[in-house]
This record gives structure tokens, C-alpha cells and sequence, in this order.
């Protein structure tokens, strides 16, 4: 069934009384922001190694030179043949970084799989950027929060996705920011073109029209080369 049909006029009068929302919304999240980029910091004084494509790195190093840092935490564990679908979703919708490194920041990928799974799952995905950097060797997920051990099996680890930010002064870095869950939409813009169309993401858990297409979420979604054609 689908929504009230009305004339050109009239539904032009209620695209702008959406577009107002949408505007006084817009101005919400930039007090968000505003109230974000005053957070207070944590200094990170201990020492990480990761393996990328230039061999073994630290924290400093993934920088390149710049003042600010986005970390990607993309869940794929040491024993996972392939990477997260959800999180090959973000990095699908990921920028060119140069447009972000004008800007004094740099953006990486980490996940506790091995370089050479990185390397295979990357050239299988077709991704040419950000930069992809093993923390396997490392306690960087544990101390991020996203690798957690189950309490009645300590040895059983979980992942978890999330976005981190830090900040450099000097040869001091500081963690900014994290967010984890549906905080991560803010990255990954395929999420938000669906949420402009008449059927939105088609999930069950969305406030649609009755009648409108709906399925269960996170089972309908793949790896963008997993689709049937």
C-alpha cells in the first residue's frame, strides 16, 4: 500500500515541512559535534607494533606525518577466513583519503588477522585504500575494547567494530574518540542513501508505511561480491 498520492503543489508543502526537520536535525548534530571536538583526551603511553606494507610499524608511524588519526577497527580474527561483511560495507563507502589528509588527517584500517590474510581479503574486495595494518601481535584491540574475552572462557576472544580517533602533539598521542555499534553509520554512506528512498533499509525495525518490503537485519546484506546477480 502505498503512501497518501497527492497533487505537485501539495507535495511540495510537505517536502518542506520535512526538509525543516531534517535542517533543525542537521543543526543538532552540529552541536553534537561541537560538544565532541571539546571531549577530554586520554595520553597513550604505551607502545604498539603493527605489520603493514612497509613491515613493522608504531602507533606514531600510522599517522604519516599528520596531526590527526581515524582508526577503523575492522573485525577479522586471526582464525576468520574472511573479513566482517558489515565492516567490508564501511570500507565500500570509504572517501579517497587525500580529501581527508588535506585536512591534517590520516585513516587506517586494524585488525588482529595476519598481513597476508589482510593482503588476500584486500585484493579480493578491490580496495586500493585506506592503508590495512595488522595488531596481532599487539594488546592494541584488547586496550581499544574491541577484542574482548568471554568471562566464563577466557580464552575465547569476540570482535567487536568501532571507530577510534587520535590525536598527535608532538610525539604525544591521545585517544579522542570511540564509538562502536550503529555509531559507525556516520562512515559508511550506503546506509544513509537508503535511508533517502521511499522503502529506507527494508529491516524490521524501521517505522515504514504499512505494507512496505521488510526483512530481519544484518541477514539480507553481503560482501559486495557475494550477491546473486
Amino acid at each position: 500500500m502505498l503512501p497518501e498520492i497527492v497533487s505537485m503543489s501539495e507535495w511540495l508543502s510537505a517536502l518542506q515541512k520535512q526538509v525543516d526537520r531534517e535542517k533543525a536535525f542537521t543543526r543538532a548534530r552540529d552541536e553534537l559535534n561541537a560538544q565532541r571536538r571539546r571531549l577530554p583526551m586520554a595520553k597513550i603511553d604505551k607502545r604498539y607494533s603493527f605489520e603493514g606494507p612497509e613491515g613493522s610499524v608504531g602507533l606514531v608511524d600510522l599517522f604519516g606525518g599528520r596531526r590527526q588519526l581515524i582508526v577503523y577497527h575492522f573485525m577479522f580474527a586471526p582464525e576468520w577466513q574472511a573479513g566482517c561483511d558489515g565492516c567490508s560495507w564501511v570500507v565500500d563507502a570509504m572517501t579517497h583519503p587525500a580529501h581527508l589528509n588535506a585536512r591534517d588527517t590520516s585513516i587506517v584500517l586494524i585488525s588482529r588477522a595476519s598481513l597476508d590474510k589482510l593482503r588476500g581479503y584486500q585484493e579480493r574486495m578491490g580496495w586500493k585504500h585506506p592503508g590495512w595494518y595488522s595488531s596481532g601481535g599487539s594488546d592494541f584491540n584488547s586496550d581499544m575494547g574491541v577484542t574482548l574475552s568471554d568471562p566464563d572462557e577466557p580464552a575465547k576472544m569476540s570482535e567487536r567494530h568501532g571507530v577510534s580517533v587520535f590525536l598527535r602533539d608532538g610525539d604525544s598521542i591521545y585517544r579522542t574518540y570511540f564509538n562502536g555499534g550503529r555509531g559507525i553509520e556516520y562512515l559508511g554512506s550506503l546506509w544513509t542513501y537508503l535511508d533517502l528512498t521511499p522503502y529506507g533499509r527494508q529491516e524490521l525495525w524501521e517505522d515504514s508505511p504499512a505494507g512496505w518490503p521488510q526483512t530481519e537485519p544484518y541477514v539480507w546484506n553481503r560482501r559486495h561480491d557475494e550477491y546473486e546477480t
